[in-house]
């Protein structure tokens, strides 16, 4: 993102808009990642993305009824606020890029996994709860 803003024009923003803008998200960004982590901890489940078999309970409340992913939607605040920092809507690649990825990638096995895993259960919490917003 920082090298397409090098080499992009970048937007007429002042520094105060597109700081408080970062800011904002950052802040929203962080807000949605941490309350999934204490979601998970409070279930005493797995945090590990990368060991979703390793999940005890299913996680459907709090941040978890409005979201599925928070952390991945808490990443994705962080990017958006790191393009509107560096005032480049060329930037917003990076945002795009990390959805496409981490869909396909990682949020696609881990539904398949806690399919298995909580079955019915989970079906149902997935017509509840949006993958991201």
């Amino acid at each position: 993102m920082w090298g397409i803003s090098l080499i992009t024009p970048l937007l007429d923003v002042p520094l105060f808009t597109r700081v408080s803008a970062a800011i904002i998200f950052a802040l929203a960004g962080s807000g949605f990642s941490l309350a999934g982590v204490i979601s998970f901890r409070r279930a005493k489940t797995t945090v590990n993305p990368m060991k979703p078999e390793t999940a005890t309970s299913l996680v459907s409340t709090g941040i978890y009824s409005v979201t599925r992913n928070p952390m991945y939607v808490g990443l994705l605040l962080v990017l958006i606020a790191w393009a509107a920092y560096l005032s480049s809507a060329w930037a917003l690649l990076g945002p795009l890029g990390f959805v496409l990825y981490i869909s396909r990638f990682q949020i696609a096995p881990e539904e398949r996994v806690l399919s298995t895993l909580f079955g019915s259960e989970y079906i149902a919490y997935q017509s509840k709860a949006r993958r991201w917003l």
